[in-house]
């Protein structure tokens, strides 16, 4: 079974807040993800993801859930079919972000430098892609 087939758990209730921007979150979503070791072997775990809405904003997937939740308020009977497939796509972006190592190069020098505060490093503060 490939991972695109596998549950997604979702916390609607009480998701944490941004680790980004501290932000509210929409909610926290956990599905199985594998990579490949430095062995060439296949690991296996769970990967999460928070929806933020000032994070997350402009990347499309995002952006529908985003839409869904503005205008309908709260998830019900009536859009859930909808929520699942923008769901699925969002989850299919996030799950194969990868990090941008130069950005995050750049973010850990500027730490070790104390100028963790200096945007320069990381100017929208977000070296995962």
């Amino acid at each position: 079974m490939s991972n695109e087939d596998q549950e997604i758990v979702l916390n609607l209730a009480n998701p944490p807040r941004c680790a980004r921007c501290s932000g509210e979150t929409l909610f926290r979503a956990e599905f199985p993800h594998s990579w490949k070791n430095a062995a060439g072997q296949e690991v296996s775990g769970i990967r999460s993801a928070d929806l933020c809405p000032a994070c997350d904003r402009g990347e499309p997937s995002a952006d529908a859930l985003l839409a869904l939740f503005a205008v309908d308020g709260q998830l019900g009977t009536g859009n859930m079919t909808v929520f699942t497939d923008l769901l699925g796509a969002w989850v299919d972006v996030v799950r194969n972000r990868v990090v941008d190592m130069e950005r995050l190069d750049a973010e850990h020098e500027a730490w070790r430098r104390g100028e963790l505060d200096d945007t320069s490093a990381d100017p929208d503060g977000d070296a995962v892609r």
